[in-house]
Protein backbone atom coordinates (compact mmCIF):
# COMPACT_ATOMS: atom_id res chain seq x y z
CA UNK A 1 0.00 0.00 0.00
CA UNK A 2 1.30 3.46 -0.95
CA UNK A 3 -0.29 6.70 0.28
CA UNK A 4 0.97 9.62 -1.86
CA UNK A 5 0.03 13.07 -0.53
CA UNK A 6 0.66 14.70 -3.93
CA UNK A 7 -2.29 12.75 -5.35
CA UNK A 8 -4.78 14.49 -3.06
CA UNK A 9 -5.47 18.14 -2.35
CA UNK A 10 -4.73 19.08 1.25
CA UNK A 11 -2.77 21.58 3.32
CA UNK A 12 0.07 19.04 3.43
CA UNK A 13 0.93 20.00 -0.14
CA UNK A 14 1.70 23.51 1.08
CA UNK A 15 4.13 22.10 3.64
CA UNK A 16 5.83 20.08 0.89
CA UNK A 17 6.00 23.10 -1.43
CA UNK A 18 7.75 25.12 1.29
CA UNK A 19 10.14 22.25 2.02
CA UNK A 20 11.17 22.25 -1.65
CA UNK A 21 11.40 26.06 -2.06
CA UNK A 22 15.09 27.08 -2.08
CA UNK A 23 14.26 30.53 -0.70
CA UNK A 24 12.08 29.33 2.19
CA UNK A 25 14.69 26.64 2.93
CA UNK A 26 17.05 29.37 4.09
CA UNK A 27 14.98 29.54 7.28
CA UNK A 28 16.07 26.30 8.97
CA UNK A 29 13.53 26.75 11.76
CA UNK A 30 10.70 26.85 9.24
CA UNK A 31 12.17 23.86 7.39
CA UNK A 32 12.13 21.83 10.60
CA UNK A 33 8.61 23.05 11.39
CA UNK A 34 7.31 21.99 7.97
CA UNK A 35 8.78 18.52 8.44
CA UNK A 36 7.15 18.41 11.86
CA UNK A 37 3.77 19.50 10.48
CA UNK A 38 4.03 16.91 7.73
CA UNK A 39 4.72 14.29 10.41
CA UNK A 40 1.54 15.35 12.20
CA UNK A 41 -0.42 15.02 8.97
CA UNK A 42 0.93 11.51 8.37
CA UNK A 43 0.20 10.52 11.97
CA UNK A 44 -3.44 11.49 11.55
CA UNK A 45 -3.72 9.52 8.29
CA UNK A 46 -1.95 6.47 9.75
CA UNK A 47 -4.20 6.60 12.81
CA UNK A 48 -7.18 5.74 10.59
CA UNK A 49 -5.65 2.32 9.90
CA UNK A 50 -4.87 1.36 13.50
CA UNK A 51 -6.87 -0.77 15.94
CA UNK A 52 -9.25 0.82 18.44
CA UNK A 53 -11.19 -0.33 21.47
CA UNK A 54 -14.34 1.19 22.95
CA UNK A 55 -13.96 2.57 26.45
CA UNK A 56 -16.54 4.17 28.73
CA UNK A 57 -15.31 7.62 29.70
CA UNK A 58 -16.75 9.31 32.78
CA UNK A 59 -17.76 12.91 32.16
CA UNK A 60 -19.11 15.33 34.82
CA UNK A 61 -22.62 14.31 33.69
CA UNK A 62 -22.39 10.64 32.87
CA UNK A 63 -20.68 7.99 30.72
CA UNK A 64 -19.61 8.39 27.10
CA UNK A 65 -18.42 5.39 25.03
CA UNK A 66 -15.30 6.48 23.11
CA UNK A 67 -13.01 4.74 20.65
CA UNK A 68 -9.40 4.89 21.85
CA UNK A 69 -6.19 3.40 20.45
CA UNK A 70 -5.80 -0.20 21.54
CA UNK A 71 -2.02 0.24 21.53
CA UNK A 72 0.35 3.12 20.88
CA UNK A 73 2.77 2.60 17.96
CA UNK A 74 6.54 2.84 18.33
CA UNK A 75 8.06 5.77 16.41
CA UNK A 76 11.46 5.14 14.86
CA UNK A 77 13.75 7.43 12.89
CA UNK A 78 17.16 7.50 11.25
CA UNK A 79 19.37 10.20 12.76
CA UNK A 80 19.74 13.13 12.21
CA UNK A 81 17.46 14.32 9.43
CA UNK A 82 14.51 12.26 10.63
CA UNK A 83 14.15 14.00 14.00
CA UNK A 84 11.67 16.76 13.00
CA UNK A 85 9.48 14.31 11.06
CA UNK A 86 9.48 11.94 14.03
CA UNK A 87 8.62 14.83 16.37
CA UNK A 88 5.53 15.54 14.28
CA UNK A 89 4.44 11.92 14.64
CA UNK A 90 5.13 12.14 18.38
CA UNK A 91 3.01 15.28 18.70
CA UNK A 92 -0.01 13.16 17.70
CA UNK A 93 0.97 9.77 19.13
CA UNK A 94 2.04 11.55 22.31
CA UNK A 95 2.25 8.44 24.48
CA UNK A 96 4.35 6.48 21.99
CA UNK A 97 7.79 5.07 22.73
CA UNK A 98 10.62 5.93 20.34
CA UNK A 99 13.42 4.14 18.53
CA UNK A 100 16.58 5.84 17.19
CA UNK A 101 18.97 4.49 14.58
CA UNK A 102 22.31 5.91 13.44
CA UNK A 103 22.93 5.10 9.77
CA UNK A 104 24.74 6.99 7.04
CA UNK A 105 26.28 6.72 3.60
CA UNK A 106 29.94 5.72 3.80
CA UNK A 107 31.57 6.87 0.57
CA UNK A 108 34.31 4.65 -0.89
CA UNK A 109 37.35 5.92 -2.83
CA UNK A 110 35.62 4.88 -6.04
CA UNK A 111 32.79 7.28 -5.28
CA UNK A 112 30.37 4.46 -4.54
CA UNK A 113 28.80 4.25 -1.10
CA UNK A 114 27.65 1.63 1.36
CA UNK A 115 25.20 2.10 4.22
CA UNK A 116 26.92 2.09 7.60
CA UNK A 117 24.70 1.43 10.63
CA UNK A 118 26.38 2.12 13.97
CA UNK A 119 23.74 2.39 16.67
CA UNK A 120 20.20 1.32 17.59
CA UNK A 121 18.30 2.38 20.71
CA UNK A 122 14.84 0.84 20.85
CA UNK A 123 12.13 -0.39 23.20
CA UNK A 124 10.74 -3.92 22.85
CA UNK A 125 9.03 -4.13 19.44
CA UNK A 126 7.44 -7.56 19.80
CA UNK A 127 3.79 -7.36 18.76
CA UNK A 128 4.05 -3.60 18.13
CA UNK A 129 3.13 -1.32 15.25
CA UNK A 130 6.33 0.38 14.06
CA UNK A 131 6.37 3.69 12.20
CA UNK A 132 9.77 4.40 10.62
CA UNK A 133 10.33 8.01 9.53
CA UNK A 134 13.03 9.51 7.29
CA UNK A 135 12.54 12.66 5.18
CA UNK A 136 14.17 11.29 2.02
CA UNK A 137 13.63 7.84 0.53
CA UNK A 138 16.27 7.94 -2.23
CA UNK A 139 17.78 4.54 -3.05
CA UNK A 140 15.83 3.00 -0.18
CA UNK A 141 18.92 1.08 0.95
CA UNK A 142 19.26 2.65 4.40
CA UNK A 143 15.53 2.32 5.07
CA UNK A 144 15.49 -1.35 4.10
CA UNK A 145 18.65 -2.12 6.10
CA UNK A 146 17.33 -0.45 9.26
CA UNK A 147 13.88 -2.02 9.02
CA UNK A 148 15.29 -5.48 8.33
CA UNK A 149 17.60 -5.21 11.33
CA UNK A 150 14.60 -4.49 13.57
CA UNK A 151 12.49 -7.19 11.92
CA UNK A 152 15.28 -9.71 12.53
CA UNK A 153 15.37 -8.79 16.21
CA UNK A 154 11.66 -8.52 16.93
CA UNK A 155 8.27 -9.86 15.85
CA UNK A 156 6.86 -6.58 14.58
CA UNK A 157 3.12 -6.70 14.02
CA UNK A 158 2.88 -3.97 11.38
CA UNK A 159 5.37 -1.67 9.63
CA UNK A 160 4.68 1.83 8.31
CA UNK A 161 7.33 3.82 6.42
CA UNK A 162 7.02 7.62 6.27
CA UNK A 163 9.01 9.93 3.96
CA UNK A 164 8.55 13.53 2.85
CA UNK A 165 10.01 12.89 -0.62
CA UNK A 166 10.71 9.54 -2.27
CA UNK A 167 12.22 8.46 -5.56
CA UNK A 168 10.59 5.91 -7.82
CA UNK A 169 13.66 3.71 -7.38
CA UNK A 170 13.49 3.99 -3.60
CA UNK A 171 9.82 3.02 -3.47
CA UNK A 172 10.49 0.07 -5.79
CA UNK A 173 13.39 -1.09 -3.60
CA UNK A 174 11.32 -0.89 -0.42
CA UNK A 175 8.38 -2.72 -1.95
CA UNK A 176 10.66 -5.49 -3.21
CA UNK A 177 12.40 -5.99 0.13
CA UNK A 178 9.66 -5.06 2.61
CA UNK A 179 6.50 -6.19 0.79
CA UNK A 180 4.28 -5.98 3.88
CA UNK A 181 5.23 -2.39 4.72
CA UNK A 182 2.72 0.42 4.24
CA UNK A 183 4.40 3.41 2.59
CA UNK A 184 3.38 7.03 3.26
CA UNK A 185 5.08 9.73 1.15
CA UNK A 186 4.62 13.41 0.43
CA UNK A 187 5.58 13.01 -3.22
CA UNK A 188 7.42 10.62 -5.52
CA UNK A 189 10.05 12.04 -7.91
CA UNK A 190 11.27 10.14 -10.95
CA UNK A 191 14.95 11.11 -11.14
CA UNK A 192 18.12 10.81 -9.05
CA UNK A 193 21.61 12.23 -9.57
CA UNK A 194 24.73 10.08 -9.96
CA UNK A 195 25.26 10.61 -6.21
CA UNK A 196 21.73 9.34 -5.47
CA UNK A 197 20.13 12.66 -4.61
CA UNK A 198 16.46 12.91 -5.58
CA UNK A 199 15.58 15.32 -8.42
CA UNK A 200 13.87 17.76 -8.05
CA UNK A 201 13.74 16.62 -4.41
CA UNK A 202 14.66 19.30 -1.90
CA UNK A 203 18.38 18.89 -1.22
CA UNK A 204 20.03 17.50 1.92
CA UNK A 205 17.30 17.44 4.56
CA UNK A 206 19.74 17.05 7.46
CA UNK A 207 21.83 20.04 6.40
CA UNK A 208 18.76 22.18 5.77
CA UNK A 209 17.34 21.33 9.21
CA UNK A 210 20.52 21.55 11.30
CA UNK A 211 23.29 23.17 9.26
CA UNK A 212 25.88 21.86 6.84
CA UNK A 213 28.04 19.02 8.13
CA UNK A 214 31.82 19.06 7.70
Amino acid sequence: MIFDVSKIKSIANTFIAELRDENIQKDSMRFRKNLERLGEFFAYEISKSLTYTTKDITTPLGLSPCDVLAQQPVLATILRAGLPLQQGLLNIFDRAECCFISAYRKVEKSGDFVIQMDYISTPDLDGKVLIMADPMLATGQSMVMCCKELINRYKIEELHIVAAIASTEGVTHVRANLPKAKIWVGAIDEEMTSKSYIVPGLGDAGDLAYGEKV
